[in-house]
């Protein structure tokens, strides 16, 4: 057991995507253990990992919230500001100075990589390691640790889980609905880029040419995507279109009203509308053109 004379204050730093009910008990059972103060500092994109799910100030803004119940908490966004992958060293440089840090909390399935971290002998040789237990991972601690504690955390939350769906119960009321609602709008986004693929491939292998896509998700447009095809000739246009009912009806698209002519179809499945038509319509039309300065208003 390490000794302290001075106030306890730890640094932990994360993802937090999201922040959840168990980096919550992680900061209880810190605080259980001498903590007096700790220093939350989301990631701009952990060092080991090459995306996160939510964007960076979004979980900024989710762990001031989460963390506001806790008095002894401060978040700081010093990584996130340099709009970068921080290593740890860098960041325990550049607060420790400012809050006497002398703690750092790391969660057990991290031990495993611990050498691997930028100027890992300097940190061990400065501060102590708050290791905080997590169900499914062994707490093997590395012979090179100079000095550690273990944090007991009970609390079995996966943030896999959350982003996949599974948010009643397991992150803070406090943000709850805006997890909930922003994971469900990215499910259903990567949903309609598959489904986009999934036109897209269906048109191709059956010799559509100049196939393009429009997202158009941030406009007032009827549709999030439209997809534009030439055929080859009428018969083409008509063909294409059975293609696409024989191959994606079965996977549950629906096609909810077509309006066909030889020259061009119109074909709206909802959120996505495809147009297929021979290439002096498409020509005639322009609807490129259209779409594309729907698109730049928006984003002016």
């Amino acid at each position: 057991m390490v000794k302290h004379k001075k106030p306890r204050v730890a640094l932990y730093g994360g993802s937090f995507d999201p922040p959840h009910l168990g980096h919550e008990a992680v900061i209880e059972a810190a605080s259980l253990r001498g903590i007096e103060h700790v220093i939350a500092v989301p990631a701009w994109c952990n060092p080991f990992k090459t995306e996160t799910s939510a964007p960076a100030d979004l979980r900024l803004k989710w762990c001031e919230k989460a963390f506001a119940k806790f008095p002894f908490v401060t978040v700081e966004d010093y990584e996130i500001s340099r709009c970068r992958s921080v290593p740890t060293y860098e960041t325990l440089e550049a607060l420790t100075p400012k809050y006497d840090i002398d703690a750092l909390i790391v969660g057990a399935d991290n031990l495993v990589r611990l050498h691997e971290w930028y100027r890992f002998e300097e940190i061990n040789r400065r501060y102590v390691w708050l290791i905080a237990t997590r169900p499914g991972y062994k707490t093997d601690i590395p012979e090179a640790l100079r000095a550690w504690e273990i944090l007991n955390v009970r609390q079995a939350v996966s943030s896999t889980a959350i982003r996949a769906g599974k948010i009643d119960g397991f992150v803070s009321p406090a943000i709850e609905n805006e997890v909930k609602h922003y994971f469900t709008q990215r499910k259903r986004m990567e949903n309609l880029d598959s489904r986009i693929d999934a036109i897209v491939d269906v048109l191709d292998k059956n010799k559509a040419e100049e196939i393009e896509v429009f997202d158009l998700d941030n406009t007032d447009y009827i549709a999030k995507r439209v997809v534009i095809a030439n055929a080859l000739n009428n018969k083409h246009t008509s063909a294409l279109f059975d293609k696409m009912k024989e191959e994606l009806k079965p996977r549950g698209e629906s096609f909810v009203y077509a309006d066909t002519s030889d020259d061009w179809i119109v074909v709206d499945m909802g959120d996505i509308i495809v147009h297929i038509m021979v290439p002096e319509y498409r020509r005639r039309y322009d609807l490129e053109s259209f779409l594309n300065e729907l698109s730049e208003k928006t984003h002016a």
